[in-house]
């Protein structure tokens, strides 16, 4: 059973969780509020409702709640202190250098199945420790994590600078109009690694990240190797990675 992870979009880094959740708490706010003037609420007497300010936009919040304990029978896990596995979830929260001067949380990505891959950033964490032993070294925690959804990240191209337009999903090919060749040198092949002991194993948007910098173009390898269901890799398959400028002939 593959379990619920954050992908770090900066760097790539896949950070999976212990256990999934067995509940997951979303949350919807629209983007209205009170109209205000300068002296306050507008109001009048005749209005059974206070008018109301489309700013447009929102929040969208999910709320996980996660375990962790060092001692579950038959866990693979190797640690003493729980924090050890609950601290990269903490840093998630912490603000970090930003090229704009500004510090701000990383941009994660909250994975699990087929139906969870959604942007954003970690708002809120907050730990129960429990199960101490002797010497005050904790082996089990409750997390309570806060994600907010953002948008997609912008698409980075790759050093080459090679166009990413229209590669954002693989365009519909016209009837009868021949494919462009794409050869060998301009494919790498790369070997689906992990299993069920890694928490599901590997997954295209992490694949995509790691060849192409970002997890937005892992329909464009699905397309390019004929996968039918992109969220079950097995084990040792091998796919064949095209460049991107290969790509760019091939679907736009």
């Amino acid at each position: 059973m593959e379990r619920v992870a954050f992908l770090i979009e900066g760097t790539g880094e896949r950070l999976g969780c212990m256990l999934n959740p067995e509940s997951v708490v979303v949350r919807r706010a629209a983007g209205v509020r009170p109209r205000r003037s300068s002296g306050g609420s507008i109001t009048g007497a005749g209005l059974s409702d206070d008018p109301l300010l489309y700013t447009g936009g929102g929040t969208t919040e999910i709320q996980l709640d996660l375990l962790f304990d060092v001692t579950l029978p038959g866990s693979t896990v190797q640690a003493e202190d729980v924090r050890q596995l609950t601290v990269p979830l903490w840093n998630l929260a912490e603000n970090g250098a930003a090229r704009d001067g500004d510090g701000r949380p990383p941009q994660v990505r909250f994975i699990w199945g087929k139906t969870w891959n959604i942007p954003g950033v970690v708002a809120a964490v907050a730990e129960r420790l429990e199960y101490f032993t002797p010497d005050g070294t904790p082996r089990r925690s409750w997390i309570r994590l806060r994600l907010l959804r953002t948008a997609e990240p912008e698409v980075s191209p790759e050093p080459a600078e090679v166009p990413m337009e229209g590669l954002a999903d693989p365009a519909v090919e016209e009837a009868g109009a021949p494919e462009p060749e794409v050869s060998d040198d301009e494919v790498r092949l790369h070997e689906v690694r992990g299993g069920e002991d890694t928490g599901g194993g590997e997954r295209l948007d992490t694949i995509a990240h790691q060849y192409y910098g970002s997890s937005r173009l892992w329909r464009l390898i699905a397309s390019f190797n004929g996968i039918a269901d992109p969220a079950c890799l097995i084990s040792g398959l091998i796919l064949k990675i095209p460049s991107l400028e290969s790509l760019r002939r091939r679907f736009v």
